[in-house]
């Protein structure tokens, strides 16, 4: 794995080059990951992905949890590893041990020999042993150490518990681990910001080629996150890719770029098309009208339209065309400009669909 950051904007947001050995070209960033089950792409069959965007959807994002059930590891690592046994030899797979399938408030017990995860098959206790023996079966070309991710509202004292636990296993990761090129350490920290700076001046000391930062949505305000992100990206090294997880939303990703972060997962255009929507505001967010940013579908609100009452499903398209209009505000030095025009849009948007929903709740009383 190779990286590099090719140009800035408007203080930390960067724009940048991440190669991978088996992967078609160079995948720019900040680039938008992937979000799988068992190394697949939700929604999308493995002969329609060569229609995404290449080589932006190059890079998958797997959970080994969820190989817990099925094959085991060692008949993974017989076939070959994940490529050879999905048939993806041109794809990146990023490993993270976090479901992306459900939401729990606490990923990781207290248990003081290695992190528990709700799974499909039960409550597993996974030991950094264990967990290593899995990715080296799995041969992702980028893989996260075990972290004990907490929630927001955890008292102090938890706090520092899960980031001495993330960064023991950290070390107990690097030191049992034969791909060590390709591991990425991971940050905790909840929404403590001397913690969440503690962890990364830890992890920024060992011999890591990126960095998984954990540990967001999980009930942190977006009014908090800022702090909490600038606290982490200050002490870490600027040639090294950072990975975060947990911000979706259009407006969190934006929060995560001003940020420094390079790499994000796909979690929230699985739950909104999960849910049966669309995403339809304009990805490149600038030059455009309130009443261009809200067309007029059916659906919860003007930023989405009911799947159940269209033919069409572009929602990854969509998303991965967001994050290249990203890239190129930041190429062209106008990322601050790209933000504020895109948010004061969806504030637009918010404001029309409020006053619709009154009007029809009126003529509904009426009735």
């Amino acid at each position: 794995m190779k990286f590099a950051v090719k140009a800035w904007s408007n203080g930390k947001a960067r724009a940048g080059v991440l190669q991978l050995g088996n992967c078609p070209g160079p995948i720019e960033t900040p680039a938008l990951l992937l979000s799988t089950r068992k190394g697949l792409p939700h929604f999308i069959p493995p002969d329609l992905l060569p229609s995404l965007p290449s080589p932006d959807s190059h890079l998958l994002q797997v959970s080994p949890l969820h190989f817990l059930e099925g094959l085991s590891p060692k008949t993974i690592s017989k076939i070959g590893g994940l490529n050879k046994m999905l048939g993806l030899p041109d794809y990146g797979f990023a490993a993270v041990a976090r479901d992306s399938m459900q939401s729990i408030p606490e990923y990781s017990s207290t248990n003081r020999i290695g992190a528990s995860f709700e799974t499909r098959v039960g409550r597993l206790l996974i030991k950094p042993v264990d967990y290593v023996e899995m990715i080296s079966c799995m041969r992702p070309n980028i893989w996260a150490t075990l972290a004990d991710e907490v929630p927001a509202w955890v008292s102090e004292k938890r706090n520092k518990t899960s980031v001495d636990r993330t960064v023991r296993w950290l070390d107990e990761c690097i030191a049992l681990s034969s791909a060590g090129g390709t591991v990425f350490g991971s940050i905790v920290g909840g929404s403590n910001v001397e913690e969440r700076e503690r962890c990364a001046q830890e992890v920024a000391e060992r011999n890591v080629s990126g960095y998984w930062i954990g540990g967001f949505g999980l009930g942190e305000s977006m009014e908090e996150r800022p702090a909490l992100l600038n606290a982490v990206t200050d002490v870490l090294h600027e040639e090294k890719p950072r990975l975060v997880c947990g911000l979706g939303l259009p407006e969190e990703a934006l929060q995560g770029v001003s940020a420094g972060i390079d790499l994000f997962d796909s979690d929230y255009i699985y739950h909104v098309t999960l849910g049966g929507f669309a995403l339809t505001f304009p990805p490149s967010g600038v030059d455009i009208s309130a009443s261009e940013f809200c067309p007029s579908y059916d659906g919860s609100e003007r930023t989405k339209i009911n799947l159940r009452a269209t033919i069409f499903r572009h929602n990854t398209h969509h998303y991965l065309k967001f994050f290249k209009s990203i890239r190129e505000a930041i190429r062209a030095g106008e990322f601050d400009q790209f933000r504020r025009r895109f948010i004061e849009s969806r504030r637009a948007c918010d404001h029309l669909a409020l006053t619709d929903d009154r009007a029809m709740a009126a003529v509904a009383v009426c009735i």
